[in-house]
């Protein structure tokens, strides 16, 4: 007689689709944080077991670490579109904040910045790993302002850092776009008078 547990494929149903599966920890991620979603969430999410949870990704800090280089691809603020050489330095950075501002609120579900919330993480891969993204785009914004004002270029990089950060924890409070985007524009504002003394 055939056993029927030898003819059953072990390991991950065919149907799991990794990337599928990244998509769908994003939304789970930034919807509740990442502590607040448990291996038990995501395998339920993509139609798992444990075990295959771990042969696919590792462990949950892991897969938060795929999920913020797709974030990063798919729903951060365009750092590298946004700062162009051809456009003036308070331009571009208060287009950053209301960039910032836009996405923060598009979605009421996933308010806020994955990258900003995740500094707050109790895990500390997961919390090395957003500090690690978020370290990235500072250092790109303080070089695009230091390119043109070097002596200044620190203090606006923190004050459009703390800007988001103040602006994606008010989304996740559930500011409206009009009262992020009202913020990011007096922070706009504050900048061209700085650059302008």
């Amino acid at each position: 007689m055939t056993d029927i547990n030898k003819l059953r494929p072990r390991g991950r149903p065919r149907s799991f689709d990794p990337d599928r599966a990244i998509e769908t920890a994003q939304q789970l991620f930034h919807a509740r944080g990442y502590d607040a979603v448990s291996v038990s969430d995501l395998t339920d999410a993509f139609g798992i077991k444990p075990p295959s949870f771990y042969s696919a990704f590792g462990s949950k800090a892991e897969l938060y670490i795929r999920v913020l280089e797709r974030y990063a691809q798919t729903g951060a603020i365009p750092l590298a579109d946004l700062l162009r050489s051809d456009r003036p330095l308070a331009e571009a950075l208060t287009a950053v904040l209301e960039d910032g501002a836009r996405r923060f609120a598009a979605d009421p579900e996933r308010s806020g910045c994955m990258v900003l919330e995740g500094l707050h993480c109790l895990d500390a891969d997961a919390r090395d790993a957003a500090r690690g993204m978020q370290a990235s785009a500072d250092s790109l914004l303080n070089s695009y302002i230091a390119e043109r004002r070097p002596d200044e270029a620190r203090h606006l990089a923190d004050f459009v850092g703390t800007t988001l950060a103040g602006l994606s924890s008010m989304a996740r409070n559930g500011h409206s776009l009009e009262r992020l985007l009202a913020t990011a524009r007096l922070a706009g504002n504050a900048i061209e008078q700085e650059l302008s003394g």
